[in-house]
C-alpha cells in the first residue's frame, strides 16, 4: 500500500558517484520521507474495513426496516378478518409481484429462471413463509392482540442463531446464540403477558415457525438469484396458490366482495410488506447473515404494539413494554461495537 501511495525517495542514497556529504543529506531525506509515509499502511486496514462496516449499516438498516413493515401488518391483516382471505392474499402477492418485475426491469436486474431442487426451496418459502404465515396472521388475529402475534416473529433469533450458520457453512456462534437468546426472552415475556387465548398462542407458534422458514428456505437459493429473485419467484408461487385456494373456497366472484378497507389493507400488504420488505429483508440476510439479522427481528412486536393501537386497538401493559426493553437489550448485544 505504500508504494501506491506515492514515490519513495530512499534510492537517492544508494546511487553511486555522490559524495559523502551529499549521501548522509540524501540518507537523511529518505529517513524523512520514510517516516512521513509511515503512518500510511497503518491506515489501509481503516480503509479496508470501511466498506464492510458500511455494508453492515446497510443490511441492519435493510433489516430493521422491513421488520417494522412486518411488525405494523399484524394489525393491518385483521382488517382482512371478514373478507375473502385466500382472494385477497391473491391479489396481493399478484400486485407485489408485479411492481417487483416492474422495478427490477427499471433497474436492470435480471431475474433467473430456478432450476432442479431450487424449486422446492422456493415453493417452500412460498407455503410456509407466505400462505400458511399470512393465513395464521389473520386467524391469529381474532384471537390475540397485535403484540402477542408480533412478538412471535421476535422469537425466531434463536432458530436462525443455530440453524442459519450451518446452511451459511459455518458453525454457530456463541456470543450471536446468547444475544438471540436475549432477544427471545424478552420476545416470550411479552408473549406470555399480552392478550390471548390457547387458540391465538397456537396461530402465534405457526406465525413463529413460518417466519423462521421464510429465512432458513431462501438461504441456499439467495446467491443465485439474490433479493430480487428470491422475492419474484416467491411472490408469483404464493399468487397461483392463493388464487387456486380462492377459486375452490371462496368462488370467481370473490374479488367483487372486498370491501374499500380491504382494498387499502391489500394495497398497504401488497407495497410495503410485500414488495418492500421482501427485498429489504432478504438483502439484509444476504449482508449480514442470517443469525446476526435475524436479531432485527425484535423490532418487530414494538411495530406491532405501536400500529395496534394506532388502529384503536388496547394498549399493551407496562410489562408487554418491559419484555420489548429486554429485546432492545438483546439487539444492544448483538450489534454491539465490534461485532459489526
Amino acid at each position: 500500500m505504500a508504494l501506491l501511495a506515492g514515490p519513495s525517495h530512499a534510492y537517492l542514497s544508494v546511487v553511486p558517484g555522490l559524495r559523502a556529504p551529499e549521501a548522509t543529506e540524501s540518507t537523511e531525506s529518505a529517513e524523512a520521507a520514510q517516516a512521513a509515509e509511515a503512518p500510511k499502511p497503518a491506515q489501509a486496514p481503516a480503509t479496508a474495513s470501511a466498506a464492510p462496516r458500511r455494508g453492515a449499516a446497510i443490511g441492519v438498516a435493510a433489516g430493521s426496516a422491513a421488520m417494522v413493515c412486518v411488525g405494523g401488518s399484524v394489525a393491518v391483516s385483521s382488517v382482512l378478518a371478514g373478507a375473502p382471505v385466500y382472494t385477497a392474499e391473491a391479489v396481493r402477492y399478484g400486485a407485489a409481484c408485479l411492481l417487483l418485475v416492474a422495478l427490477a426491469r427499471l433497474t436492470g436486474r435480471r431475474i433467473t429462471w430456478p432450476r432442479k431442487t431450487e424449486w422446492l426451496w422456493l415453493s417452500g418459502i412460498a407455503v410456509t413463509g407466505l400462505v400458511v404465515f399470512n393465513l395464521a396472521l389473520v386467524e391469529g388475529s381474532r384471537h390475540a392482540e397485535p403484540a402477542v402475534l408480533g412478538v412471535a416473529v421476535a422469537c425466531v433469533p434463536a432458530v436462525l442463531a443455530l440453524i442459519g450458520p450451518l446452511l451459511e457453512g459455518t458453525r454457530p456462534h456463541a456470543a450471536a446464540v446468547a444475544a438471540a437468546l436475549v432477544v427471545t426472552a424478552g420476545a416470550g415475556l411479552v408473549q406470555g403477558l399480552g392478550r390471548t387465548d390457547a387458540i391465538g398462542v397456537a396461530w402465534a407458534v405457526a406465525v413463529f415457525g413460518c417466519e423462521a422458514a421464510f429465512t432458513l428456505l431462501a438461504i441456499p437459493v439467495l446467491g443465485r438469484h439474490g433479493p430480487w429473485g428470491v422475492s419474484v419467484h416467491a411472490t408469483w408461487l404464493a399468487t397461483v396458490m392463493f388464487a387456486a385456494l380462492g377459486i375452490i373456497h371462496e368462488g370467481p366472484q370473490a374479488v367483487m366482495t372486498l370491501t374499500r378497507a380491504d382494498w387499502l389493507a391489500v394495497g398497504y400488504l401488497a407495497v410495503a410488506v410485500t414488495a418492500a420488505a421482501f427485498v429489504l429483508w432478504y438483502s439484509s440476510v444476504r449482508r449480514l447473515g442470517a443469525s446476526r439479522a435475524g436479531l432485527l427481528t425484535g423490532i418487530a412486536p414494538v411495530a406491532a404494539a405501536v400500529s395496534g393501537v394506532l388502529l384503536g386497538g388496547p394498549a399493551p401493559r407496562p410489562l408487554v413494554w418491559a419484555g420489548i426493553a429486554v429485546v432492545a437489550a438483546g439487539l444492544a448485544l448483538g450489534f454491539r461495537k465490534g461485532r459489526t
